[in-house]
């Protein structure tokens, strides 16, 4: 028998409000000398900061690498977290606790296995025992069986030892799992060797472990397998109810954090906590215009009560909560629960930790600007609206883009334009004087801070040099641009001098048309976007030279591009579509050399369809073909049916420039439908696909505009049916639409078919 054995081993599933209420109790009856508790033995020096007065959770240990490799580990604990309850005991009485699991940096080391498919013939224990229990979930199985009923720690004891004892040899990390066993059992006997009576040492570990060390299932040359380790730091952060409702699964399950932390500080009473529920639910209703009583919400206590009876539960847990509050708080509607009562029982609070551990420059500095500007602070989405011709505003702007560049998950912009030309948030920003973000506060937020500090003792300092070792790797002109624009707004003005001899010395080699066009429109926009923020040296004077070579490269090396892949052609027609854009708005560009270049390619065979279509498109759409021009191109394009793909291409690229203002025009759409009627059977067959995809772009107008035009195209069709199609085509209803004639039913039916 192991000396182990002979300890107080008190079995925990994590975060579990009745196994801390049962371990009170025990402390209390055993008043230990020693608490050893399941944790990371390179922690230790926290248990102060963990167990401070003014530390307040949920929080986390956070171990994170120092040797330059990314990584880090987190261990959540809620008050009612039995590992935090035996370490706090300790404390209030004068006594020793320690952590005895592996460190930090071995389980940094820890190869562990791919998670196996889960076999649906051959159910996990979890599963079987749900099945047998009669309940819906192992959730709901764990909380009628363990949370709910009252135990003395004897009866708890066994029970959780003897479910973990039938489950903790499945899972695809057993092995691991049975060498922290040794770890763990071995730390035990230490402290009996150096003094420590066994029957005054209480050991609170999971109920796995427990298990494996009362059984005297244990392997000690197993813990041999923790022989390497990494340079860690180990510290404390503040953690929030619902990142707690994400740690699912036996080891930690907690689907309602702030429901089991009213279950805890009841003593256990879940009756208590549903009636507090269901009062909160109450209050939620009203504010939000429901008409429910206080006999609404005592019928629902009722209900809940009820229902847990008849399923033979100790008392109601959060499945009687949600059933009882939709049938009578809700009458019968279950979306009110789900959209927004069911965050009541989550939780939203976010823990915070004492001055006792002290934060990083990058940490301190994100939260004094946090108050200072009144931004976010707690684990749920903010929005934050920006005028950037207010000078406060634009501070706000500046901090948040500096986290966005530090990928720090924090602020996120809304509402970013979508395009097909790789840019940022910082590239999008350049076209607005208002921004719109949404912030929020997450574990996540305090780690990235930790691990950006080696980047620089401030926030400015930090995005100075993440912007230098971005710029380090870039190989186009367009990714320095994008990394010029980042440095503008996150004013770093080192970083902006940096990226604009990039985008100097890779101008000139740089032969990639989607590269320059995103490069032109950076500089475009950075030349208008002066007088939102300091041009930082990056001014008409510099930029606006830059710019005119930039596109002036883009121009000649269009032709060349245009012969792309079907690979490469998006990219390229997006930055055709870019750089006309920029060709028409900016004086100091060579318009009249661009458009002899979109002709040029709008009339190449040579040319990948798809970009000559977009080429023609955008001549089309800013007026440079007259109807004449446009006929004899279009009709020359499309005359080839023996290439009846590249056609479909062709017509794809042309459409997608702006197919609203394309199909209101009679002439294209007498040009496509020719097109379409001359294809025997079997081209159209080929092209169907690809067709499919041209015209799927449509929207409900585009396709109404596009039905009008071909009805009033059909030489059988009378001025009456045109009269009557043009009328009915500007109504929504697509039904009215089928309802007219014959002829133009069909019209729609064929195009239903081709999209």
């Amino acid at each position: 028998m192991s000396s182990a054995q002979r300890a107080h081993l008190f079995p925990v599933r994590h975060h579990s409000p009745r196994a801390s209420v049962v371990l009170e109790a025990m402390l209390a009856r055993v008043q230990p000398e020693l608490v050893l508790v399941e944790g990371p033995a390179d922690a230790n020096a926290m248990i102060d900061v963990l167990t401070h007065p003014d530390t307040v959770p949920p929080i986390a240990l956070l171990a994170y690498r120092t040797d330059g490799t990314p990584g880090s580990s987190m261990w959540p604990f809620a008050s009612y977290s039995p590992e935090l309850v035996a370490l706090r005991w300790a404390r209030a009485n004068g006594k020793e606790a320690r952590f005895i699991d592996i460190t930090a940096g071995q389980s940094f080391t820890i190869d562990r296995p791919e998670p196996t498919p889960i076999d649906p013939d051959a159910p996990s224990a979890y599963a079987r025992i749900t099945e047998r229990s009669g309940l819906r979930s192992f959730d709901e199985f764990w909380e009628a069986s363990f949370e709910a009923p009252v135990y003395d720690e004897t009866a708890f004891r066994a029970a959780l030892t003897a479910f973990a004892d039938t489950v903790r040899h499945e899972g695809p990390s057993v092995e691991i799992h049975r060498a922290r066993d040794a770890v763990m059992q071995a730390a035990i006997e230490k402290a009996i060797e150096e003094g420590t009576p066994a029957e005054k040492i209480v050991a609170v570990l999971g109920g796995a472990h427990t298990a494996a060390i009362a059984a005297g299932d244990v392997d000690p040359s197993s813990g041999a397998r923790f022989t390497t380790s990494v340079p860690v730091a180990v510290t404390v952060i503040p953690y929030s109810f619902p990142r707690l409702a994400e740690q699912l699964g036996y080891g930690a399950g907690n689907r309602a954090p702030f429901f089991y932390q009213r279950a805890h500080d009841a003593g256990g009473d879940f009756r208590r906590a549903t009636l507090e529920v269901l009062v909160d639910f109450t209050d939620h209703l009203r504010l939000r215009g429901f008409s429910v009583s206080l006999a609404d919400t005592i019928e629902a206590y009722r209900l809940a009560c009820q229902l847990g009876d008849m399923r033979g539960k100790s008392g109601p847990g959060l499945d009687e909560v949600r059933e009882a509050t939709i049938a009578t708080l809700c009458r019968g509607e279950s979306a009110h629960v789900d959209g927004f009562l069911w965050p009541t029982v989550v939780g939203k609070g976010v823990g915070k930790v004492s001055k006792g551990v002290g934060k990083n420059s990058l940490q301190e500095e994100f939260w004094t600007e946090v108050d200072k500007f009144r931004l976010a602070r707690t684990d749920e989405a903010e929005s934050v609206s920006l005028r950037l011709s207010d000078a406060l505003h634009v501070e706000i702007s500046i901090f948040l883009h500096r986290l966005r560049t530090l990928d720090v998950p924090y602020a996120a912009m809304v509402g970013t334009k979508k395009s097909k030309v790789k840019s940022d948030d910082g590239l999008e920003t350049l076209s607005r004087v208002r921004e719109a973000w949404q912030c929020q506060w997450t574990p996540s937020t305090e780690i990235a801070l930790i691990e950006a500090i080696v980047l620089g003792e401030s926030l400015r300092a930090a995005t100075e040099r993440a912007l230098g070792q971005r710029l380090g790797t870039v190989k186009r002109v367009g990714e320095a641009a994008n990394v010029l624009v980042d440095a503008v707004v996150t004013q770093t003005p080192a970083a902006v001098s940096l990226a604009l001899a990039a985008c100097e010395r890779l101008a000139a080699h740089d032969d990639d048309v989607a590269s320059l066009a995103t490069a032109c429109r950076a500089l475009a926009g950075l030349v208008a976007y002066g007088s939102n923020r300091e041009s930082l040296g990056a001014d008409d004077a510099v930029l606006g030279p830059l710019l005119v070579k930039m596109f002036a490269r883009a121009t000649l090396r269009l032709v060349f591009a245009a012969a792309a892949s079907d690979e490469e052609a998006p990219a390229i027609t997006e930055a055709m579509r870019v750089l006309q854009e920029l060709a028409l708005t900016q004086p100091a560009l060579d318009k009249g050399a661009w458009i002899a270049v979109l002709r040029e390619v709008a009339l190449s065979f040579g040319a990948h369809p798809r970009c000559a279509g977009s080429a023609a498109g955008l001549l089309v759409l800013a007026r440079l073909w007259t109807d004449d021009e446009l006929d004899s191109a279009l009709r020359l394009r499309i005359s080839d049916v023996t290439e009846a793909r590249r056609t479909a291409e062709f017509l794809i690229g042309f459409l997608a420039v702006n197919a609203l203002a394309i199909v209101k025009s009679e002439t294209v759409v007498a040009i496509l439908d020719a097109y379409l009627q001359s294809l025997d059977k079997e081209a159209f067959r080929d092209v169907v696909p690809t067709l499919r995809r041209a015209f799927a772009e449509l929207g409900k107008t585009e396709r109404r505009y596009l039905v009008e035009n071909l009805v009033a195209l059909r030489a059988h069709a009378s001025p009456e049916e045109a009269q009557l199609a043009a009328r009915v085509v500007s109504e929504k209803d697509a039904e009215q639409l089928r309802a007219v004639g014959d002829e133009i039913a069909k019209a729609m039916d064929d195009l239903d078919d081709l999209l």
